[in-house]
């Protein structure tokens, strides 16, 4: 997604050196994959070890001087969610609850507003995914699965409904290819999308 499939890390006294994505080295990223020996190499770990190595990314990668720090979890609430709380030691500024449209995805969704709550993280939003498909040819937005499951759970629950992403097949090139969908096709619908979504993460 950022270009960085055949990227190392490198050790250096302050701990392991992430690897930036950017030539300005404003942004820099740490996954598990920079670790593995080639692309297709399973990671087939217990809990302990998962827990060990995310205490690791959060306490002995150097960061340097951060505006924020993203931890994207997977769905769930499982152990990685409840190593990251413990290894952040309360500076957990919030969670962005991320849904497709679905009553089984909202359901699942759920539970992790239910963890967040009684972990006392502050929940930013919700996002609505994949909430229609963006034709190639006309850039019209038909609805592949329903819509308005996100936003109604946001509404449910008092929080704020931040964004809806469409799937679209230019974002997903973009992420395929490593490039920004902001210089391949900055008139992009979606793209206004993304913008409004990190506007109301950084206010």
């Amino acid at each position: 997604m950022l270009n960085l499939e055949n990227a190392s890390v490198f050790q250096c006294d302050q701990g392991w050196v992430p690897v930036f994505a950017t030539e300005d080295e404003k942004l820099c990223v740490m996954s598990i994959a920079f670790m593995l020996n080639g692309k297709d190499d399973p990671v087939i770990w217990r809990g302990p070890k998962k827990t060990a190595m995310i205490k690791q990314f959060i306490t002995d990668v150097h960061w340097g001087d951060l505006d924020y720090l993203i931890i994207d979890t997977p769905p769930g609430t499982s152990d990685e969610h409840l190593s990251v709380v413990q290894n952040s030691k309360g500076k957990v500024k919030g969670a962005i609850l991320v849904t497709t449209p679905q009553t089984v995805a909202v359901s699942d969704v759920r539970r992790e507003l239910t963890f967040c709550r009684k972990t006392s993280i502050p929940i930013i939003g919700v996002v609505e995914n994949m909430c229609g498909f963006v034709c190639p040819h006309c850039s019209e937005c038909s609805l592949v699965f329903s819509q308005g499951g996100g936003e109604a759970l946001a509404k449910q629950e008092g929080l704020d409904f931040l964004a809806r992403i469409p799937l679209d097949p230019d974002l997903a090139k973009c992420c395929e290819d490593g490039k920004k969908m902001i210089n391949v096709f900055p008139d992009s619908k979606t793209l206004s999308s993304i913008n409004q979504l990190v506007d109301k993460m950084l206010v």
